[in-house]
């Protein structure tokens, strides 16, 4: 019995070399592409794939993560498992709140995505050694809530805007992105800019 795959990825290069990977598999069988978040949802609810392998970043639509929440809420829903380049905490921990199976990344070998396929198809929850620690260590210790403007502030923090750059940008006071800066510094537990930007980076949230 083999396993049917929906691809999705906004790289036709990735997707004929996943195919190719995939054909010499005889427990898997593509059933189709998809280029984009969107696509692979409307393709899922008509081809009812076993698994939907999927990378997490996918041109201007919507991202993989939000992807596979539309695609774990179908009926019946396939397992999703996340192949992509991106290795950040908040990512991996996004996309297994999401729904997804697991998470792999694109540098392993042609035999961990097989063997990965067939896992998740199978119920299993498929992450490198590495990863599920971080996810463990993640799901222990969650990332720090910001709000959007918080956020916003952060983004504007990484360009190099200063205070009356990051006020102006925003439309509001320099007082007011004071009082938004001592917020993250809190919430992220650093004590400078150069701090909070790193450690932003470093977990996802911008």
């Amino acid at each position: 019995m083999t396993t049917s795959v929906l691809l999705v990825d906004d790289h036709p290069v990735v997707r004929s070399g996943l195919r190719a990977v995939l054909a010499t598999a005889s427990t898997v069988e593509v059933i189709g592409e998809a280029a984009t978040g969107e696509e692979a949802i409307t393709l899922a609810a008509h081809l009812h794939p076993d698994v939907v392998l999927c990378d997490l970043r996918l041109g201007d639509g919507i991202d993989g993560i939000r992807a596979t929440a539309a695609l774990r809420e179908l009926d019946p829903a396939p397992a999703v498992l996340i192949l992509t380049t991106f290795d950040r905490d908040a990512e991996i921990l996004g996309a297994i709140e999401a729904g997804a199976a697991g998470y792999l990344l694109k540098d392993v070998d042609p035999e961990a995505i097989i063997n990965g396929i067939l896992r998740a198809a199978a119920g299993d929850v498929v992450l490198a050694p590495d990863l599920a620690s971080r996810v463990l260590r993640g799901m222990h210790s969650p990332l720090p809530k910001l709000t959007d403007r918080e956020i916003e502030v952060l983004r504007l923090l990484a360009t190099g805007s200063t205070n009356k750059e990051i006020a102006r940008a925003l439309f509001v006071t320099e007082a007011t992105v004071k009082s938004h800066l001592a917020h993250i510094f809190t919430k992220l537990d650093v004590d400078s800019r150069s701090r909070a930007i790193h450690v932003a980076q470093e977990t996802g949230l911008i």
